[in-house]
């Protein structure tokens, strides 16, 4: 870290290093030997731009390797793929000199319409939270720093800039915040990256709750918080709030407002030297760029990389890998200019992209094999989309398998903008049902970044590899796991619905009037189709092999009032050698909130040899029974039955196991605005209640004992009014003194 003495520098110096010098970097102070910090755009590539001053070129940037977006990264389940993909992210950004790499993307996909969800891991804060944390470990570990973005609950992309998302605290603690607060914990990021949308009202670059009492205090966070690029609103009340950079730089108007605010009184001059302090500290990762960028070496695990994320979604017949076949058709506009990154801020101006129509003939060429090819449709709808189908159709009625490279084109789907629908579009619908009547088997690979439906066609083709985009070296990849050189382990890491109307945000997203409720509250993704027991396309999880695996011997020990572990075996069954993915689910009713049917509280990714056992043991710690008590203000673990299950995805379970916990130990302390139901439920208040209520049915009337018998569901009828109605109510039967007392216990524990 330089060495700056804060005191020796004017308060409108202070004041500068506080925002953008320009687009990418910082001020420096090259006579206190304090360098420019360069910050870029890189979730899964760098955008290097030479002009500091571009705003908008999304095209011009240096040549750099675009790995897998995070939409694949999520889909391998894997941290040693997320952490290797942030180390040579991390090498890259060195040999071209940048400080911070903005990057990764941890949102939660809330609704499968978000334009950005190609830059997002998952439907589930664990798996993202977990990928997250592997990412920056690996980039951190080569010396520039990430930017976890973008904090918090920045799920879409229509007014994003304006909207507030209106989130209560559990779902936030339990579903938005999670990934941010692990990746915060275990990973320790330079930075943090706030968000454009407001929060319950409150621009997260001004929210104090969010930026200062929940990542300072709560998490420990000790690096600098940035804005996303034009995020500030008011940059006083973002200092004030824990915001520390303001990018880009706007020619020093807003260090104007911050100066004249210290010196009105109106902002503490120490929150000013705090936050130059972790700008400051940013600036000790600065290294000179050393230009030794390994192009090859980047292409080549790149496309080891992509190979480990892919998902075969269907297989029937065994129809891949395409090993006994001599004539292969290969078909779709994707097959010869593939989509492999989505738009916006993290478009990567590749090295060079592999086209899996020439990777499958280089593999099919090994093979003796011969290969044909059709474009069936044009990616922007031009053309006589007639003429194409009809010599699709013929070029695979001469071949045993036909091939078709269908999905989303580079205009449906980009930051900025949400998409309108799931469907892919009609005239590859019609394609694939027309090439699927004429071949003898048809596959279908789809390359798209947020999630698609695939009714209306997916019974009639025989296999279904889901892609989703693999970065540069993708057609390789894909190549390689069509042709079974690597055997697919990727699992959906979101729910594939039958339609769009099943998704739990449906009627609330994208909001309208400047709010978008999040009315499904901890029912995100799977929670949701599970708890509601709705059909899905595929589930989340889900993911085939070509080999198969058999999951036995599970068992659940307890390690203390509430934690677990858990050990299972699981054996490669098959002929192949494979990776499988052990998912640990937690069901319960236990507490006093309704808890989704199950949700994923552990995970890892082995390989196994043909006929290999392995024995995985995974530990569970408090959080993965608990839930966040808003009454408390805490997490909480409620006493009881809790079911730890190992899933093949979301919706089928395995084996389970039952264990009991003790949980919180601690009572909940009860007032006069507790509900006359919460005060039976109370360990010791109830029984005393019971006894006081009974006292006073010994005494009474005849006539008032003859009501009280015509209406034995009295209590029932009770239990929501607050006890401070009950004394009206009840008259002297519930003294106030006497109360009193018991709150006084309840509040003792």
């Amino acid at each position: 870290m330089p060495s700056l003495d804060l005191g020796s520098l004017s308060l409108e110096r202070k004041a500068s290093l506080l925002s953008g010098r320009d687009m990418w970097s910082t001020e420096p102070l090259p006579d206190a030997g304090l360098p420019e910090v360069l910050l870029y755009d890189g979730p899964h590539g760098l955008r290097y731009l030479e002009d500091r001053t571009d705003t908008a070129d999304i095209y011009g940037s240096v040549p750099a390797t675009c790995f897998p977006p995070a939409v694949a990264v999520g889909a391998s389940w894997d941290p040693e793929v997320a952490a290797a993909l942030g180390a040579a992210l991390g090498r890259e950004a060195r040999a071209l000199g940048v400080t911070v790499v903005l990057g990764p993307g941890v949102n939660i996909k809330r609704s499968p319409l978000c334009g950005r969800n190609f830059e997002y891991y998952s439907e589930d804060p664990l798996l993202s939270g977990v990928l997250g944390a592997a990412h920056v470990r690996g980039l951190q570990g080569e010396g520039p720093g990430a930017s976890v973005k973008h904090f918090a609950a920045n799920n879409q992309e229509t007014d994003r800039t304006r909207i507030s998302a209106d989130v209560d605290e559990r779902t936030l603690r339990e579903i938005y915040l999670p990934a941010f607060e692990r990746i915060v914990t275990e990973a320790r990021p330079a930075t943090v990256m706030a968000s454009y949308n407001k929060i319950n009202g409150v621009h997260a670059t001004e929210n104090r709750w969010l930026l200062t009492e929940v990542l300072r205090q709560e998490w420990g966070f000790t690096g600098a918080v940035i804005s996303d690029w034009g995020a500030v609103h008011d940059r006083v009340a973002a200092l004030a709030a824990g915001l520390d950079l303001e990018m880009p730089g706007d020619g020093g108007v807003t260090d104007a407002q911050v100066v004249a605010a210290v010196r009105a009184g109106e902002l503490d001059e120490a929150l000013v030297d705090q936050a130059v302090a972790r700008v400051v500290a940013l600036a000790g990762r600065v290294t000179p760029a050393t230009g030794d960028l390994d192009v090859d070496g980047g292409h080549a695990l790149a496309r080891t990389l992509a190979a480990d994320c892919v998902v075969l979604l269907k297989n029937d017949g065994e129809v891949l890998p395409l090993e006994d076949v001599t004539t292969v058709a290969v078909i779709g506009a994707f097959a010869t200019t593939p989509r492999f990154q989505g738009g916006g801020s993290s478009r990567v101006n590749p090295t060079r992209v592999d086209t899996p129509l020439d990777e499958i003939a280089k593999h099919a060429a090994d093979r003796g094999q011969s290969v044909t090819h059709a474009q069936g449709f044009t990616a922007d709808g031009s053309g006589d989309a007639g003429a194409l189908r009809e010599e699709a159709v013929t070029v695979a009625s001469n071949a045993q398998v036909a091939v078709v490279f269908a999905g989303l084109s580079d205009n449906q789907e980009s930051e900025g903008y949400d998409r309108e629908t799931i469907e892919l579009p009609a005239e590859q619908v019609e394609l694939i049902h027309e090439v699927a009547r004429a071949a003898l088997r048809t596959v279908v690979v789809l390359s798209h970044g947020g999630v698609m439906s695939l009714e209306g066609w997916h019974d009639e083709v025989d296999a279904i590899v889901d892609g989703t985009l693999l970065g540069q070296a993708g057609g390789g990849a894909l190549a390689d796991v069509l042709y079974g050189v690597v055997n697919p382990s990727g699992h959906l890491a979101e729910t594939v619905p039958l339609r769009l109307q099943d998704n739990p945000s449906y009627l609330n997203f994208p909001g309208e009037a400047g709010h978008v409720r999040y009315g499904e509250g901890v029912m995100v993704g799977y929670r949701y189709y599970t708890s509601a027991d709705r059909p899905v396309g595929y589930p989340f999880g889900h993911g085939l092999s070509y080999t198969t695996f058999s999951t036995d011997e599970l068992t659940v020990t307890p390690t203390g009032d509430d934690t677990a572990r858990v050990s299972v075996t699981v054996t490669n069954t098959g002929t192949r050698a494979g990776k499988h993915v052990v998912q640990v689910y937690v069901a319960t009713t236990a507490g006093k909130v309704r808890r989704p049917a199950r949700e994923l509280r552990a995970f890892t990714k082995i390989a196994l040899e043909p006929g290999e056992s392995r024995t995985v043991v995974l530990d569970l710690d408090r959080r993965s029974f608990a839930y966040y008590d808003i009454t408390a203000s805490r997490w909480a673990v409620g006493p009881g039955e809790y079911r730890v299950q190992i899933g093949a995805d979301a919706h089928h379970v395995l084996a389970e196991a039952a264990i009991s916990l003790t949980g919180d130990k601690g009572l909940t302390p009860l007032s006069m605005d507790s509900t006359f139901g919460d005060w039976l439920d109370h360990p010791i208040a109830g029984p005393a209640l019971m006894r006081k209520l009974s006292e006073r049915m010994r005494d009474m009337t005849k006539e008032d004992a003859k009501i009280a018998a015509q209406h034995p569901d009295w209590l029932k009828m009770a239990a929501g009014v607050p006890m401070s109605q009950m004394i009206t109510f009840t008259g002297d039967a519930l003294p106030a003194g006497w109360l009193e007392e018991l709150i006084e216990i309840s509040r003792s524990g």
